[in-house]
């Protein structure tokens, strides 16, 4: 059996802009932010922040386009994806992403832009958390339908 499951709760780096491929399918591709805080041998308190590349495809992308922005909360559940390129030197480069499957908000609605968490019958009509919208795996992408 194997697992390829990322769950990540952490802070958007900058605003999204939603990006459409030539086939029409909306993409939007951002990071976001984690902290780990520790104590060391010494008693000192101790921060590290890792950056996390994330993408988001159909409706998915679409509702994090329209209410996600730089500094928001955000928790992604996802897969780990390596794509591999040839760059315009020749040499072979390699991104390792987190393909988004899930996405909840999470700081309410302070700004009043983000709706107010609906109830679990509201969810599948209106809700900012949605599940499953990365494309499915007979609708292959390829490098050159990525417009980032």
């Amino acid at each position: 059996m194997d697992l390829n499951k990322v769950q990540l709760i952490g802070n958007i780096t900058q605003d999204i802009e939603l990006k459409q491929t030539p086939n029409g399918q909306s993409v939007c591709s951002f990071s976001i932010a984690t902290n780990r805080y520790w104590t060391d041998g010494a008693g000192v308190k101790q921060e590290v922040t890792e950056f996390h590349n994330i993408v988001l495809w159909t409706k998915l992308a679409e509702i994090a386009g329209q209410y996600l922005h730089k500094g928001k909360k955000v928790y992604i559940e996802g897969r780990l994806q390596t794509r591999s390129w040839e760059a315009q030197d020749g040499t072979k480069r390699y991104k390792t992403e987190i393909v988004g499957e899930n996405m909840i908000m999470l700081d309410g609605n302070k700004g009043g832009d983000v709706p107010s968490t609906p109830s679990a019958g509201e969810y599948e009509n209106h809700t900012p958390a949605v599940k499953k919208s990365a494309p499915k795996q007979e609708d292959e992408i390829s490098i050159e339908d990525i417009p980032f």
